[in-house]
């Protein structure tokens, strides 16, 4: 081995740091939670003090004016060092490379340091916010043709997060000498280099201009335009070499580079745009998120999908990729949890054909979305279970209050999850363009859910549907980027080190299929 890449994937929740040979043959990892924090806004100061604060109970949650959500970034950034320091001791580390979830960034003041906290993009400022937000920058439905971004809640794009530190901080806004995008803000930690990146900033922003390469107006609009980095990068390119300090902290050599970064669903589809060039695919990423990616030509939306969670990435390539998502798997484990436990289980009950037959003949039970308010292909539906003439809304069953009878039969009640799921998927697929492509990837959790991929695989009779088992997808896309940085080859020329493992899905006979995905939309009208 002539030296490691230390590639850390950087998740909502889980933060992973992966070993990679220079060959790309994964030699060991970990992984820490670092789930979000609730601060109060007085406590703003202290916490960037780095001053111990109680959190405040989430059940409890003081009014929204009271408080803020943000990542643990102290406790991040100690675990980065710390792990660059344990792995240093075993491995020839030459090249680092980060990934992270979207909708993040970092504020980064006069000294250097944070000038205020990231915000978690869960936290959600209120529908009166959203609508200053729109009144100051533009129509949300123009926007979304402008800068490809879509109409999400909370805080899932990056610009209202600038917007609502220098709304509710001035003074810390103020203080801001630049916004950097997550990942180029961890590479920043360990390099002082400010950057861009094209794959996050293009990532559901608002601040992009998929046409013109560069800051969107609505940058200007937001008065930000001089405190985004002007320099922007390929995500396989070098951010630069660790500082000094980081150096002696870590026992690395002084010569490690840094890799420019990348948005970690990107880095997911990076291995399949050099396996498939020239192909047309959709990748469906399955997690907490599925995320639908479709690599387009240009930019465009069909006229039903204007106002809808539809939206365009930026490919590692530069190039625009259509993106459809909903909370899939989310949504799964928070109905399986209550499932579970209701019937005091620890397994998900197996596919059975029959019972599917049985929902969809009878079509009188349905799992309706959306579970994150303002997300995914029915943004303004409430989650509810339709159980016959009786609806039971999400909060009632989670408070025990109300709970459908064919809860308590966890392979049925499985069967209508999973059917909602597939019909959510096949309305994302739609919105991407799924009709024009002859191959579907999917990857990620739901590689392993038999009814899911079923029914996805039986909507469309002519496509292959093929299941994909990359290991960890989002690392290994990352690690690609760290080979071609520190070999400064051409990113394309590392097709040799793929090795996709992928079965096909065969084509299952279900019942009734299409006449309960009718009936199942028509609830979310």
């Amino acid at each position: 081995m002539k030296y490691a890449i230390a590639v850390f994937d950087i998740g909502k929740t889980n933060k992973k740091i992966l070993i990679y040979s220079d060959e790309l043959e994964e030699l060991t990892s970990s992984y820490l939670s670092f789930p979000s924090r609730n601060i109060l806004r007085s406590d703003i100061d202290a916490f960037l003090r780095k001053e111990k604060l109680e959190d405040i109970d989430p059940n409890s949650l003081p009014p929204t004016h009271e408080y803020i959500e943000v990542e643990d970034s102290h406790a991040i950034e100690d675990w980065i060092v710390s792990s660059l320091k344990k792995y240093s001791e075993s491995y020839p580390i030459k090249a680092i490379a980060f990934s992270t979830h979207g909708a993040t960034f970092a504020s980064i003041g006069k000294n250097g340091k944070l000038s205020f906290p990231v915000l978690s993009y869960t936290y959600e400022p209120g529908e009166e916010f959203h609508q200053r937000f729109f009144e100051l920058v533009g129509d949300a439905e123009k926007l979304q043709v402008e800068t490809a971004t879509a109409q999400f809640g909370a805080l899932l794009n990056v610009a209202q997060g600038i917007y609502l530190i220098k709304e509710q901080f001035p003074k810390h806004f103020e203080n801001t000498n630049y916004f950097l995008l997550y990942p180029q803000y961890l590479g920043y930690l360990l390099t002082g280099e400010i950057a861009a990146d094209y794959t996050y900033a293009g990532c559901h922003s608002y601040l992009w201009d998929f046409e013109k390469h560069t800051w969107s107006s609505v940058s200007d609009k937001l008065g930000v335009s001089e405190k985004l980095p002007k320099r922007i990068i390929h995500p396989y390119s070098v951010l630069g070499k660790i500082k000094a300090k980081i150096a002696e902290a870590t026992g690395l050599p002084a010569d490690v580079i840094v890799t420019g970064g990348i948005h970690d669903s990107n880095a997911s589809l990076l291995p399949y745009l050099i396996r498939e060039e020239g192909k047309d695919f959709i990748l469906n990423s399955t997690g907490s998120w599925c995320v639908i990616m479709h690599p387009m030509e240009r930019v465009f939306f069909e006229k039903e999908e204007i106002g809808k969670v539809v939206f365009y990435n930026m490919s590692a390539f530069g190039q625009p990729v259509k993106t459809a998502i909903f909370t899939g798997g989310l949504e799964h484990d928070a109905y399986m949890d209550i499932i579970k436990k209701l019937n005091r289980i620890d397994y998900f009950p197996e596919f059975d054909l029959k019972t599917y037959n049985e929902v969809l003949r009878e079509k009188r039970l349905f799992i309706l979305p959306t579970l994150l308010k303002g997300s995914g292909q029915f943004p303004d539906s409430p989650p509810r279970v339709i159980e016959g003439e009786e609806t039971y809304s999400f909060e009632e069953i989670t408070n025990g209050k109300r709970i459908p009878h064919f809860f308590n039969n966890p392979k049925l009640a499985r069967a209508v999850l999973n059917i909602s799921l597939a019909i959510q998927t096949r309305v994302a697929f739609e919105r991407t363009g799924a009709e024009r492509v002859s191959t579907i990837y999917t990857e990620g959790g739901f590689r392993k859910n038999e009814g899911y991929n079923a029914l996805i695989s039986s909507f469309y009779e002519e496509t292959e549907f093929m299941l994909s088992n990359m290991k960890e997808a989002t690392a290994f896309g990352t690690a690609l980027t760290a080979k071609a940085a520190y070999e400064n080859i051409d990113i394309k020329e590392l097709g040799s080190y793929l090795e996709i493992e992928t079965k096909e899905v065969k084509k299952t006979n279900f019942e009734a299929l299409e006449e309960y995905t009718e009936k199942y939309l028509k609830y979310l009208k």
